[in-house]
């Protein structure tokens, strides 16, 4: 049987279903077109995907097509829907980048709050000349309000962090959580609404479905205090990005720190030219032991799959 992996890949994952299967690998250092994949795909059994785009064509491309394989937890690049219909099996790789997720996003949050990314560039500049009480002030971020969007597994990952900064944590979600959990993280359930309106600082962690699409848009945007940041380490199109980039214009919020964009990897006009904002080239699950155990998982799907068996991690 035949793999296709559609970006390089971790080696001692690869090497394990090069063991069992015909395996080519796109070389290039870039994703492949529409067309180009849908072509790597006509004789393959399964596809290892690296971000790219899994539409309708490219599966009725891939005659033989057994699995499509994501190598990621979020998997709304593939129509999954579409492939069940095909019967054609779409995985991913959950649990193993909740934690390294959640150190991330602390990372990019406190990086915006305390202008990191400002004074790395001040001082390689040679301009820092000695200690100036007015030089770059931030804002704190013990002590605050954490406005949580998304309780699930890296949601409760964030919460844990926060109370190291002895923050207080509001959550809004589809559902609300057991009383366990509430009192674990010393969270609160509130309307998005008031989360927006209360918290000094907004951090995202929902999937991205047609009702999470744009949820935080002009309208939400503008309920965010003046002083407020905006963290997104979920999925770009959760945010109207051409909206964020207008109040970060106008400073009707204090800034946004993002590591995913609504049409990546392109960036919304002007977004880059802002000096309010943290921009990173999605790296939440970008440890060489996290993606070395997202590989292992797409390793484990393919060869279930191939096997005749139902892989660990279906999601069609």
């Amino acid at each position: 049987m035949k793999v296709f992996v559609s970006y390089r890949f971790p080696e001692a994952a690869l090497a394990r279903i090069k063991e069992k299967f015909d395996v080519s690998v796109n070389e290039e250092q870039r994703l492949l077109s529409k067309e180009e994949l849908s072509a790597r795909v006509v004789d393959v059994d399964a596809l290892v995907c690296l971000g790219n785009r899994v539409d309708r064509d490219v599966i009725d491309a891939g005659k033989k097509l057994k699995i499509v394989a994501n190598y990621g937890v979020g998997y709304n690049n593939i129509d999954a829907e579409y492939a069940a219909k095909k019967q054609v099996m779409v995985t991913n790789t959950p649990g193993v980048l909740t934690e390294t997720t959640a150190d991330l996003t602390w990372a990019i949050l406190m990086a915006i709050a305390r202008r990191i990314v400002e004074a790395d560039r001040f001082t390689k500049s040679g301009r820092f000349a000695g200690f100036d009480p007015y030089r770059l002030l931030g804002t704190d971020v013990h002590g605050k309000t954490l406005g949580i969007v998304g309780l699930g597994r890296i949601g409760q990952a964030v919460a844990k962090r926060s109370l190291g900064f002895d923050m207080k944590v509001l959550y809004f979600g589809v559902r609300r959580k057991d009383t366990e959990t509430e009192q674990r993280y010393g969270a609160t359930y509130v309307a998005l609404d008031t989360l927006l309106q209360e918290s000094d600082f907004v951090t995202l962690h929902v999937p991205l479905t047609q009702s999470t699409h744009h949820l935080i848009g002009k309208d939400k945007l503008a309920l965010m205090k003046p002083t407020a940041f905006l963290i997104n380490a979920s999925r770009g199109a959760v945010v109207d990005e051409q909206a964020l980039v207008e109040v970060l214009k106008e400073r009707k919020i204090a800034g946004a720190a993002l590591d995913v964009y609504e049409k990546e990897p392109q960036l919304s006009p002007g977004l880059s030219e802002l000096d309010n904002v943290v921009l990173i080239p999605h790296l939440g699950s970008a440890t060489m032991q996290t993606r070395n155990a997202m590989a292992e998982i797409v390793a484990d799907n393919v060869i279930a799959a191939l096997h005749g068996e139902r892989p660990p991690n279906l999601v069609n």
